[in-house]
């Protein structure tokens, strides 16, 4: 599972950045526009949307339930200063993916309890993406909330998000981490779409 976070550079527009992991082959796309009003993201929204139904890919949106449903893009991820799940739920009801930030266990339980479909967990390791960064997980945490999520029998997909590399790719998965969510080590790349490509195969062989 490989989850792209639409990001905004130099280079490349938000929807740039969504049709480069597209042609990549990327299949769940992530429209994150933390600071723009909705009447900014909607447009934007709209099209990146049907840019995912045409490649056959998942659209989710961070963070605005509203929009989420008024557009009925495929769901939502809601980070720790967003609405709670539960209340997410509520208003979207069963049909949508609602997906939660976590940092710890207690994190990801609480999500599970509330009926998240996936966690994006993180930080791997320090990213320039965000602004308020909780402490960084590495590998030893990734294993560490994998280990204890066995152990309370909870069984929900994890992606792994937060400054990885592609070289990262391999030992973070061998934690147990279901999925990998990326932003900037693909827009970095001097070929976005290639270097999707390579990281997809990575972990299609793990």
């Amino acid at each position: 599972m490989l989850q792209f976070i639409s990001h905004y550079t130099e280079r490349y527009s938000y929807l740039d950045s969504i049709r480069l992991a597209l042609e990549g082959g990327c299949k769940w796309i992530q429209l994150r526009m933390k600071d723009a009003t909705d009447d900014e993201v909607c447009p934007i929204a709209l099209k990146a949307q049907q840019m995912c139904r045409e490649a056959g890919a998942t659209f989710v949106i961070d963070d605005r339930v509203q929009l989420v449903r008024e557009i009925k893009a495929d769901g939502v991820h809601l980070g720790k200063n967003d609405m709670p799940i539960r209340e997410a739920r509520r208003i979207l009801g069963p049909d949508f993916i609602i997906g939660g930030t976590a940092n710890t266990f207690e994190d990801v339980k609480m999500h599970y309890e509330q009926s998240a479909d996936y966690i994006g967990c993180g930080p791997f390791r320090f990213t320039t993406t965000k602004k308020k960064l909780s402490p960084v997980l590495g590998l030893d945490g990734y294993s560490s909330i994998v280990s204890q999520m066995r152990a309370a029998d909870i069984n929900i997909p994890i992606v792994a998000i937060g400054g990885i590399t592609e070289d990262d790719i391999p030992a973070i998965l061998a934690t147990g981490i279901t999925g990998i969510a990326l932003s900037g080590t693909v827009l970095r790349a001097d070929n976005p779409a290639q270097k999707m490509k390579n990281i997809l195969n990575i972990i299609n062989h793990e």
